[in-house]
């Protein structure tokens, strides 16, 4: 019985629609490629028509999910792109201050997040697989995203109460420091080339060094996105989707939103609240699977609550900014 209430739903992920997909995804990520080929400042004009193509793409998916597989599976993908999409949100303000500790130059700064993307891709690859393996294992498995969820929520809220988070020593990073160690960077940033040979022997460009300072704190993004979606839907197939859909459009939602992201001065708090409350809906669904007389939190509530989370902090936020700005 404990195995069965364990084991994630059947995927609807077939091979072939595996095989499809990441296909698609590879295309979607050789065009990104080709499009930051050629160094360049990014217009907001650009920056603009690629979020509205990203945003337009799990929106279709979303649509030929629901007459294909049903409307359970279309929610669960939409709950958890919303959720994705939040949490890659944050994922935006360490990149920018990322950016600015390095001093990336601007024709150059959409190559590094393209990096990071593909990095994060990766990495969530891992984590999917993982989780995937942790539910097959038992019960308990929902005990520990939600644990992990907690902590997360916890670390963010302090961050955001401190002010910790804006404040990090990007030099002192460990990731930094070896690649440092190991080998020599260049004082200055030679295009999109990650490293030179310069004499007589190969270094790096602060390029280079940037890139897997966003590496290292992907690592750190993964941990907490893959337990959140996990927490909406136990179908891999979904949760990598999920993951690749909010994931592919940074890129240019970075240049859109780089500052008004500093207006969103509570979007932290509100991140850390969504993080809590599916940690809860995890520990319930666990709890359900042993005692059904304790309810579990279903997804469309799931959506709903999350959507006002981040209409309240996004409102807070406007309302804290204008009142800063009418006082100085």
């Amino acid at each position: 019985m404990f195995a069965q209430s364990a084991a994630p739903s059947s995927s609807i992920g077939s091979p072939w629609l595996w095989a499809l997909s990441i296909a698609v995804l590879l295309a979607l990520l050789l065009t990104d490629f080709l499009v930051t080929r050629r160094p360049h400042e990014v217009s907001l004009r650009e920056a603009v028509g690629w979020s509205v193509f990203y945003l337009t793409l799990p929106a279709v998916f979303a649509l030929w999910l629901w007459p294909t597989f049903g409307g359970t599976q279309a929610l669960e993908f939409a709950t958890g792109f919303v959720v994705e999409k939040s949490l890659s949100v944050d994922n935006l303000f360490v990149f920018m201050l990322l950016l600015s500790a390095f001093a990336v130059p601007a024709e150059v700064q959409q190559r590094v997040l393209l990096y990071g993307i593909t990095g994060a891709l990766v990495l969530r690859g891992i984590f999917i697989a993982a989780g995937a393996a942790l539910l097959q294992a038992g019960t308990w498995a929902f005990l520990v995203f939600g644990a992990i969820l907690f902590l997360s929520a916890v670390k963010i809220l302090h961050e955001a109460v401190t002010g910790a988070g804006m404040n990090r020593d990007v030099s002192r990073m460990r990731s930094v420091r070896l690649l440092r160690k190991l080998m020599p960077v260049t004082d200055d940033y030679r295009g999109t080339r990650l490293t030179v040979h310069e004499r007589g022997r190969r270094a790096l460009t602060p390029l280079a060094v940037v890139v897997v300072a966003v590496f290292a704190t992907d690592v750190v993004f993964a941990v907490d996105s893959v337990p959140a979606v996990y927490g909406i839907t136990e179908d891999p197939y979904l949760v990598f989707t999920t993951n690749a859909f909010a994931l592919l459009g940074l890129r240019a939602l970075y240049f859109v939103l780089h500052n008004a992201l500093a207006k969103l001065v509570h979007l932290n708090h509100g991140l850390a609240l969504i993080l809590a409350f599916i940690g809860v809906k995890l520990v319930l669904h666990w709890a359900h699977g042993i005692w059904p007389s304790v309810p579990a939190i279903p997804t469309p509530i799931s959506l709903v609550v999350i959507v006002l989370i981040l209409a309240t902090v996004t409102l807070t936020s406007l309302r804290s900014r204008k009142r800063t700005e009418t006082r100085s």
